[in-house]
Formats: structure tokens, C-alpha cells, sequence
């Protein structure tokens, strides 16, 4: 993990902490539903960056017998597991407490406490979502939130965007709630904006739940990665063909390259070893995450099901 997420999670775990503690304060003194979603979504938020945290330790141990490639996908698993918390712990009780609020309105105490709690939270949320766009300017580039949220193979950034994108538009949700519910003299709207952050909170576990999956189950690296892989490999005159080149994520920072390369027929053992050790080195100076790299010299067949370097 790098100093730039590192740097995100503990802004969003502190911001969190912070958070949830004045909030779960504002609800005892006001008994806002939607305050008290809140107060639960910022707890597993805290939680999920801490589980960040114990992945990204866990990704750093060293191979050994039990774990041959290492413990990097560690960060995809409580990456993935952050998001089931999101989901069970945030969202369907955000949505349990809104129902119940709607069978059972009952009036805000102190409504001006729990309007500057949530300003208060709304402004800290903010900073930590700065935090965090900070860090993944230089690796998102060119590309979109979306896009990058989708395309990443970095694990904790995307969850800490989405989950502080997530915290304001629940806080908003929050304060609407809260706000009307002042306004009008009707509690329902208090609830009905704890069944929004509920919903929301839902989506964005969802959404993530999809993304940690497929890098939980091996992705391969992005295109313009094993073009760069692909030609590193051809750039020795020696190496006639890349048969067929595949690569996975074993996370973010470990990548695994496999490849079956056609060499001379006439070169002598020796130096097929030596074509071999140059070509990993070319691989590694030009995509420096591929840690584990695997050549195998073979024969090339031309296959009908084969398309061009399969």
C-alpha cells in the first residue's frame, strides 16, 4: 500500500471516529432516526478502515511455504469484506430504523444540536474526501471517476471515495430529514430520510461488492499494461513470437506475467537462459509491479482456435 492511501484511510478512520462518537451524542440528546443512521454508518466506516489497515499489514508478509506468491490479494478479501459491513451493518439498519420510525413517528428533541452536528460532520467529511482525491489524482490520470473507480486495481482508494461520497450525500440526506421534520412538525420525514441513507448506503456496498469480487477472483492486467509487457519481450530480435501471454493481479502492486515464447531452434541451452533472464529483466524495468514472471520456450503450432498471440 502507498503513502498516498495509507494517508486516505487514516484521515477517513480519524474523521470517522470523530464522527460517529458526536453523532451517536446527538442522537441520545435529540433521538433523530436519521441521526442515528448516520451515527451507525460513520461506526462502519470506521470499522471498514480499519479492516483496510489490517489488510494492507496482512499484504505485506513475505512469502513462505503456506503462501508461495505472498498475501497481497489480503487487500482485495477485507476489501471485499468492508463492503459487506457496509452493506449489513450501515445500510439494512439505516433501512430497519427508518421503517420503524414511519410505524412509530415520534417528535426531534434539541433540533438545532443535531442540525450543527451534522454541519459539523459534513465539514470534516469533506476534508477527508480531499484527502482522498488528493491521493488518487496521479492515479487516475486522464481517466474518470467512474472509470477509475471501476478500472483500479487499488483496492482502498476507490472504497475511500466512494464511502466519503457516500458520508456527505447521507449527511445531506440527514439534514433534509431533519430540516423538514423541524419545519413541518412531521417526524416521518426524519425517517424517510434514514430509509435514503439506508438505500444509498445499500447501492454503494453493492457497487463495491461487484468491483472487489473480480479483483478477489484474479484480474488480468489492463491492456495497455501487456502491450507494454508484450513488447518488452519482442524487443530482443532472439525472441521470435510471444505464444501466449497471461497475467493476473495477485493485487495491486504484484503483478503475475506467464509466458510461452518461441526461441531459435538452434540455440544452445546456455543461451536460452540468458535470453530468458534478459527478457525478465526488460519486463520488470518497463512494468516494475511484475514481480513474478514465468517463461516457458516452446514451439509455436498455428491453431485454428488460436488468434494472434493467444
Amino acid at each position: 500500500m502507498d503513502t498516498g492511501s495509507r494517508r486516505a484511510i487514516l484521515a477517513a478512520f480519524l474523521a470517522n471516529l470523530g464522527i460517529a462518537l458526536a453523532k451517536f451524542l446527538g442522537f441520545l440528546f435529540t433521538g433523530a432516526s436519521s441521526m442515528l443512521a448516520e451515527a451507525i454508518h460513520s461506526l462502519a466506516d470506521t470499522a471498514n478502515q480499519g479492516l483496510l489497515m489490517l489488510g494492507g499489514a496482512q499484504a505485506r508478509r513475505p512469502p513462505g511455504p503456506d503462501h508461495p506468491f505472498g498475501q497481497a490479494r489480503a487487500r482485495y478479501f477485507w476489501s471485499f469484506v468492508v463492503a459487506l459491513v457496509l452493506f449489513t451493518m450501515g445500510g439494512l439498519f439505516a433501512v430497519y430504523e427508518g421503517v420503524e420510525k414511519l410505524r412509530h413517528p415520534h417528535g426531534i428533541s434539541h433540533p438545532l444540536l443535531a442540525l450543527g452536528i451534522l454541519l459539523v460532520s459534513l465539514a470534516l467529511e469533506s476534508m477527508s474526501l480531499r484527502t482522498a482525491v488528493r491521493a488518487t489524482r496521479p492515479q487516475r490520470r486522464e481517466r474518470s471517476w467512474w472509470s477509475y473507480i471501476r478500472r483500479s486495481k487499488n483496492p482502498e482508494l476507490p472504497i475511500v471515495l466512494l464511502e466519503d461520497t457516500g458520508a456527505i450525500l447521507g449527511l445531506l440526506f440527514a439534514l433534509a430529514g431533519v430540516g423538514i421534520a423541524v419545519l413541518t412538525g412531521d417526524p416521518r420525514f426524519d425517517a424517510l430520510g434514514s430509509l435514503a441513507i439506508g438505500v444509498l448506503l445499500i447501492v454503494i456496498a453493492a457497487t463495491l461488492m461487484v468491483e472487489m469480487k473480480g479483483l478477489l477472483i484474479g484480474e488480468g492486467a489492463d491492456p495497455a499494461v501487456v502491450a507494454s509487457i508484450r513488447q518488452a519481450l519482442l524487443s530482443d530480435p532472439r525472441l521470435l513470437r510471444v505464444i501466449h501471454l497471461r497475467t493476473e493481479h495477485l493485487g495491486p502492486d504484484d503483478l503475475l506475467v506467464a509466458a510461452k515464447i518461441e526461441l531459435p531452434p538452434e540455440l544452445p541451452m546456455e543461451e536460452v537462459a540468458k535470453v530468458i533472464d534478459a527478457a525478465e529483466a526488460r519486463v520488470r524495468s518497463e512494468v516494475p509491479i511484475a514481480r513474478m514472471i514465468f517463461l516457458e520456450p516452446d514451439v509455436f503450432r498455428p491453431h485454428p482456435d488460436h488468434g494472434p498471440g493467444s
